[in-house]
């Protein structure tokens, strides 16, 4: 017989207990604590996230069919689908969303020295949009159709360790490219965003601010190019060119030259054309 600890329950170790009670403490509830702790809630919607349990019913079944167990795994309360509902939506989300982001924190220090594919110094982030779809009659509020709810969930995700460093969550009508008048750059670091995020006057707005941006450029970018490098058509590249926006409302957006990388992808035929305002790195 195994008298070791269950997976769950070694992976909860690794939590700062005195920094979740100080997260608790900071936002108090006059939801009843004794049978259904802050932590018991932190447990189960953990367990939920790790196991793909799709509703309060899914969570409560898993759980109750293993009760014996539940001490082990570190929930002390009894487990119940209005308990958690009630929980869920008396005590105050932001009691997690300081405890994620003290963990997050952490996790950063930890990665910060890690490398990945591009030997890069900076940070580098990567930016997207999600689409959750909801149920119209339940989430009336998250528009997005008229006969269908939705929510975007906007992630900027560090690349060293793929950990959020910031999330926003709007109703389903938001545009993924005004997200970036919500973000903050970082000096000195690489944002990778796709074609949803073209905007010049945006992205001269992040080029002030001494950050750095890759992104695909859409296929009807009117130019011209200023200056062209030669580069080693073996490695995929197919030009390496400086230029400048000629559309007008284009160039008065963004009044600077941007550098457009065009490069084959054999393994999907496909060409991929880029726009950055980095000139010192290679192009590859």
């Amino acid at each position: 017989m195994n008298s070791g600890k269950l997976v769950f329950a070694q992976l909860m170790e690794h939590l700062p207990l005195h920094t979740f009670r100080r997260c608790v403490q900071r936002y108090p509830s006059k939801y009843p604590t004794k049978t259904f702790s802050h932590l018991d809630q932190f447990l189960c919607m953990a367990f939920a996230q790790l196991t793909y349990r799709e509703s309060l019913r899914d969570i409560e079944t898993c759980l109750r069919a293993h009760q014996a167990k539940l001490y082990h795994l570190g929930i002390r309360g009894n487990i119940a689908k209005s308990t958690l509902a009630d929980a869920n939506e008396q005590r105050d989300c932001l009691i997690y969303m300081d405890f994620a982001m003290s963990l997050i924190q952490t996790a950063r220090k930890l990665y910060g020295s890690d490398s990945f594919a591009v030997e890069l110094e900076q940070t580098v982030y990567a930016l997207d949009t999600t689409t959750i779809d909801l149920c119209l009659s339940v989430f009336p509020w998250a528009h997005f159709r008229s006969t269908k709810a939705a929510v975007k969930m906007h992630t900027l995700l560090d690349l060293r360790g793929n950990i959020p460093t910031f999330i926003h969550i709007s109703d389903g009508k938001m545009h993924e490219v005004n997200v970036l008048d919500i973000l903050i750059p970082e000096a000195g670091s690489f944002y990778i965003m796709d074609r949803g995020f073209t905007d010049f006057a945006r992205w001269y707005t992040m080029h002030q601010a001494q950050a750095f941006f890759v992104a695909r450029a859409k296929s009807n970018l009117l130019f011209r190019r200023v200056y062209s490098r030669s580069v080693d058509k073996s490695t995929g590249l197919r030009c390496d060119q400086t230029i400048a926006l000629t559309a007008p409302k284009a160039s008065e957006d963004y009044p600077q030259h941007l550098r457009r990388i065009k490069f084959y992808d054999a393994e999907h035929d496909k060409h991929l054309v880029f726009l950055a305002n980095n000139f010192d790195l290679p192009a590859l």
